[in-house]
């Protein structure tokens, strides 16, 4: 009796034994089913993001030929036409925003030129003006010469025959006041125009920078080094660069120039003023208006 026991329960533990190992091999083979799922998954989709790149890298190129097609047919290859492929390979958004830089910066670039020749003053006509009227009419003459001439070096004389009842100090002083205040407004709005200039050039090394990113990353989801992956990256990151450059050379010459111009008008005023000293002094305007 006893070996009939031990021999059913030995029959018992192999079959138990059996029974797990085939659910153990079942288990391993539906966990390598998985793992080459989700490898099958992963190639797939690194294959779509390669395809997206090429497709996308492809339309830019299609678009750069219909432009130069284009240009073929008219025969037009001027450097403008070069300038709007180039802008079309640069993408959209840093070439637009560093566009926007050169727009801003020459619309004040236009305005601070307009205003700097309006102001600019013929200032031996006008001190021969004034010397007759204060010789016929005296102060008040000389002033109303003043009110009808345009630019801030007849605004200063202005400010200066307008204290010359208190002294000839006290018409240095409002000469000197003034003149800091036209200077002012001479130089306004030439901060941002700085500003532009410095900005450009580092959104293009910015687009630059981006631009490699993008193309090392096209190649880690390749997984291999094509000139059609990497080109389109490197292409962006060079042609932002150029582009910031260009529109930091053009707002550079012209806040030059700009300051070029103040520098001038400032000299003018400086000598313009001590000129108009020199007449109240002869024509002892100041000493006869103390006195009384």
């Amino acid at each position: 009796m006893k070996k009939v026991l031990a021999l059913i329960a030995f029959a018992g533990f192999l079959t138990f034994g059996m029974s797990t190992s085939t659910i153990a091999a079942q288990e391993t083979e539906g966990t390598e089913q998985l793992d080459s799922a989700a490898l099958a998954a992963q190639a797939a989709q690194d294959e779509l993001d390669r395809m997206a790149a090429e497709d996308a890298q492809a339309e830019r190129d299609q678009q750069v030929a219909d432009s130069t097609a284009l240009a073929a047919n008219t025969g037009d290859f001027s450097i403008t036409t070069q300038l709007k492929t180039r802008f079309i390979e640069g993408g959209a958004i840093f070439m637009g925003i560093v566009l926007l830089c050169l727009i801003l910066g020459l619309a004040l670039t236009i305005e601070r030129i307009v205003y700097l020749n309006l102001s600019t003053t013929n200032t031996k006509k006008l001190l021969g003006s004034i010397e007759s009227a204060l010789a016929s009419g005296g102060v008040d003459a000389a002033k109303e010469v003043c009110r009808n001439t345009r630019g801030p070096v007849a605004s200063i004389f202005y400010q200066g025959l307008d204290r010359s009842e208190e002294g000839i100090e006290m018409v240095e002083k409002s000469v000197v006041a003034y003149g800091g205040v036209q200077m002012g407004l001479m130089e306004k709005g030439m901060s941002w125009i700085g500003l532009f200039i410095a900005l450009a050039p580092m959104l293009g090394f910015m687009g630059t920078v981006i631009g490699m990113i993008d193309a090392f990353d096209a190649i880690a989801k390749a997984g291999t080094i094509s000139a059609t992956v990497v080109a389109g990256g490197i292409k962006v990151a060079l042609l932002t660069t150029v582009f910031g450059l260009i529109v930091a050379i053009i707002l550079q010459v012209f806040y030059n120039y700009l300051l070029a111009k103040i520098d001038s008008l400032v000299n003018d005023m400086e000598d313009a003023s001590i000129s108009m000293i020199d007449i109240l002094i002869k024509h002892k305007v100041t000493d006869s208006a103390f006195k009384a």
